[in-house]
């Protein structure tokens, strides 16, 4: 029997398709008019969105906007109150468990475990969802090549408990990209990094999406949704406030807004990418002060 019959035999047993490699700029997720209720308060209202392959799509907006509800929904992780979710052309409810995995990999804000497995052992579990098929004969080569690109190599031994907040963030996102599924959704992965780091993972979402992938990622940091997004998702209250490349929304008035803080935008003098920066008041010297205090004793 030939690898293609076995490998057809295998994922038939385990009710997996293998998603094809996606076409450059093929919707690999859709959102239409999705709500989300949680506690019974509107925690996401009216939004349309779309994540092609080939394109890093960053979700921004003030605490509480509502951008890790969104990614959670996009995940199948939270339930839509109304609306759609299609990832890869299909309901979101209607893949399989098994089936999604193979088709989305998601990086939550936190990562824990209750037992000190390694760092290898954690990202091997990227790999789960290609168990049982031919691609597993794979798992030690991505696995390695997962540990080198975030820099995690180092440490492969070490207990996953042992680490540093930003090393769990890095072994967390070696078995994501492990994972290899099209569609990434990653939220927050450069909370707890440095600026190297920042830096390394932005770019990792870039090399994904340059190979074909879809990467959608929670971002704080609007010079680093600027400098790496191909578009930008504004969010605020729950709704989308504007969508599209970061040149063209990041605008001084809509951030001023959306933030309740006075910003900035211009273009970096290198490159252009635009650069947003809050307005601040600059405080009275020491010596200006201490002076005003005397005259008036």
């Amino acid at each position: 029997m030939g690898v293609t019959s076995r490998l057809t035999g295998l994922l038939a047993r385990n009710k997996r398709t293998v998603p094809a490699r996606p076409v450059p700029g093929a919707a690999l997720a859709e959102i239409e008019d999705l709500y989300v209720r949680l506690g019974g308060r509107e925690v996401l209202a009216g939004i349309d969105l779309t994540a092609r392959a080939g394109e890093v799509l960053a979700l921004v907006g003030p605490n509480g906007a509502g951008k890790s509800t969104l990614l959670a929904a996009l995940a199948a992780d939270l339930p839509a109150a109304s609306g759609g979710i299609r990832i890869d052309g299909r309901p979101v409810g209607d893949w399989s468990a098994p089936e999604l995995a193979l088709r989305r990999s998601v990086l939550p804000q936190s990562a824990a475990l209750s037992f000190p497995f390694p760092v290898e052992d954690v990202v091997r579990m990227g790999r789960a969802p290609w168990a049982g098929t031919p691609f597993a004969d794979s798992d030690e080569r991505v696995v390695a090549e997962a540990m080198a690109a975030t820099e995690v190599t180092d440490f492969a031994a070490r207990p996953f408990s042992a680490l540093s907040g930003g090393e769990r963030a890095r072994v967390a996102l070696a078995r994501v990209l492990a994972q290899q599924a099209p569609l990434l959704l990653l939220d927050e992965p450069t909370a707890a990094l440095d600026l190297r780091h920042q830096e390394l993972v932005l770019r990792i979402c870039r090399e994904r999406a340059a190979a074909g992938d879809a990467v959608v990622v929670v971002l704080h940091d609007l010079g680093l949704a600027a400098a790496y997004a191909d578009r930008a998702a504004v969010l605020h209250d729950g709704r989308i406030a504007t969508a599209g490349p970061p040149a063209e929304v990041f605008d001084d008035a809509l951030l001023s807004r959306v933030y309740r803080q006075p910003v900035e935008v211009f273009a970096h003098p290198r490159g252009g990418a635009p650069m947003v920066v809050p307005v601040r008041v600059a405080p009275a010297s020491r010596g200006g002060a201490d002076t005003a205090a005397g005259g008036a004793i």
